[in-house]
Parts: structure tokens; sequence; C-alpha cells
């Protein structure tokens, strides 16, 4: 017989057992992938294979050590979700891929900071839009022009480099 017991017992945290159980899937599927690699004889020792196997490693270990965490229930509570966020992130997300063949990089990338801003509290869309341009269009003249990287050229690009649609 136990004396000062809890009248509430602690039970597995099952959203860290999902989690260990997906850790545990990469691992298995790292692990399977990399054995079916054919090398070479003169690279059988130290070659291509060492690296996934050293990651795979290390998320079984990451898989058991949350596996033990969850079943002690050592993990803190978790706050509830705020999911307007995560609707502005996916949704810079898809407008920029839904923009990046016909609007060009700048812009597409420029919709996706101001929606990620948007996330995060930050300015209106009227202001961040075109600051996330500016920056998006620096990037995409040293990739473009300095390092002479494929990036989608839309009007913006066009027009500040050839000086035309």
């Amino acid at each position: 017989m136990t004396t000062g017991s809890s009248s509430r017992e602690r039970r597995p945290d099952g959203a860290a057992l999902v989690i260990a159980a997906i850790l545990a899937g990469l691992a298995v599927v790292i692990f399977w992938q990399t054995s079916q690699m054919r090398l070479p004889p003169l690279q059988q020792r130290v070659g291509p294979t060492v690296f996934p196997y050293v990651i795979a490693s290390g998320l079984v270990l990451l898989a058991i050590g949350t596996v033990i965490s969850a079943m002690r229930g050592s993990f803190p509570e978790r706050s509830k979700d705020d999911y307007a966020p995560i609707f502005w992130i996916v949704a810079g997300l898809l407008a920029q891929i839904l923009l990046l063949s016909t609007a060009g990089f700048s812009i597409a990338t420029g919709v996706l900071f101001a929606f990620t801003a948007r996330a995060f509290g930050r300015g209106p869309l009227w202001q961040t839009i075109p600051i996330g341009a500016v920056f998006a269009f620096v990037v995409w003249f040293i990739f473009a022009k300095g390092l002479q990287l494929s990036l989608p050229a839309g009007a913006l690009e066009r027009l500040l480099t050839t000086g035309s649609f």
C-alpha cells in the first residue's frame, strides 16, 4: 500500500511519442537507403555512407530520449496554438509559388516576406511588400548577375536590369 499518491496519474505524452516515432522512422529510412548505396571497393571503409549512418544513429538516440521523456511526463505544459500566424505564412508560401513564374522572383519573394512579417505582427502589407521586394531584388541580382545562377525574372527584374519590360 502506498501513501501520498496523487489522484492524477501521469500518462505518457502522446505528442512526444508521435515525434519519437517520426524520428525513429526517419532513422530507419536513412539506414535503409544508405545500405542500398553501391560503392566502389576503394570507398567501402570511409566514404559517402559514414555521415548518413552517423545522422541516423543520432536520430535513434533522439527518439529513445524522446520516448523516455514522454514516459516520465517531463515535457512542460504546452500553450494553446495561435493558428493565424501559421495561415499568414502558408498563404505567403502559396502566393510565392503562384507568383514566381508570372511576377518574378523579387515580387513573389517580397509578398512572402510581407506575409511572414505580418505573421510576426510587423508592419502593414502596403509597407512590407515593397521592402521585401527590394531585398529580394538584391538577392536576385547577386545570384543572377554575380553568380550566373538562374532565378525567375519578372517585370521588375527586366525593368531594373535592361530598362524595359
